[in-house]
């Protein structure tokens, strides 16, 4: 199954896909199309889930290529294909090749070309949710394709020592030698040790899928965690993950992933329109619909 032909417009158009799995409840086809709207674009956001469609993984590429044929502006990718779809692009912005993992597609005269909005969209997000917060020391959980940008974002926020556990070590590992080739310091350390690791932090964050709706419960027990922690979960639907919850009822000041999946949509949206949006009312569209 692929992405079906798209309604008439009269108005300048533009189609954008989200391709992922168990992404029913994304705010993020509401933020664009609302923004799109109020700068006067006839704006098409398509959600495109590959368990409600029964699509299998190898079907990436022919999704992207119908998507393509379509006329559609580019797509976003998430859980699980940001880092597989490196295998069906034509190209990489140089961020996203650093990242080694992509969640923006654009497609421009016949070339498929990668970006990673993620990174920025993380960062700018705790820069103002989490102002002041001590960044001595902090634990990421998740080496995937979202991990690595956040992995980045961190140590762009300051991070001094960074330490990264993923249930697949060499993943953790490869995230490791990647930073630390490029001078970042950053150690991989195996699920057995998140006791007394975080014992030691300041703050963690959970890069997972562990606390969507797809996947229930939490990365860790959260009854490890002091109130003096900070908390991150990047999920965002559900809003407030079982973790974010625990971690409250706790005293630890929490972020949820609202702020960057806003942030991510708003320079995604510049990719994918060539339109400057504002960030304010994408947030306000977020707010109104989370």
């Amino acid at each position: 199954m692929a992405p079906g032909p798209a309604s008439p417009s009269s108005g300048p158009s533009v189609r954008i896909g989200l391709l992922g799995r168990g992404i029913g409840s994304s705010l993020t086809p509401i933020m664009h199309e609302t923004e799109g709207r109020r700068l006067g674009l006839n704006y098409q956001y398509d959600l495109i889930d590959f368990d409600r469609l029964g699509l299998d993984d190898k079907d990436l590429d022919t999704v992207l290529a119908t998507a393509q044929s379509l006329g559609y502006a580019g797509v976003n990718v998430t859980y699980p294909f940001k880092q597989a779809v490196l295998d069906y692009l034509d190209g990489l912005s140089p961020e996203a090749a650093a990242i080694g993992a992509v969640n923006t597609v654009v497609f421009r005269d016949g070339v498929r070309l990668g970006h990673n909005t993620d990174c920025w969209g993380f960062a700018e997000s705790f820069r103002r949710g989490l102002q002041g917060a001590t960044l001595d020391r902090v634990l990421q959980i998740g080496a995937g394709g979202a991990g690595v940008a956040v992995a980045r974002a961190l140590v762009q926020l300051g991070v001094g020592e960074l330490t990264i556990v993923d249930a697949d070590q060499a993943k953790a590992s490869s995230l490791a030698e990647q930073l630390a080739e490029e001078g970042l310091a950053a150690t991989p350390l195996l699920p057995d040790a998140l006791p007394q690791t975080l014992a030691r932090v300041d703050g963690v964050v959970n890069a997972t899928p562990v606390g969507m709706e797809k996947y229930p419960g939490t990365p860790f027990d959260p009854a490890l965690l002091t109130a003096h922690q900070w908390v991150v979960d990047i999920i965002y639907f559900p809003r407030r993950t079982q973790l974010l919850d625990r971690a409250a009822e706790l005293g630890c000041p929490t972020l949820s992933g609202g702020g960057m999946a806003i942030f991510q949509a708003v320079r995604a949206f510049q990719l994918f329109s060539g339109r400057e949006p504002d960030p304010s009312e994408m947030g306000r569209t977020f707010a109104a619909h989370a």
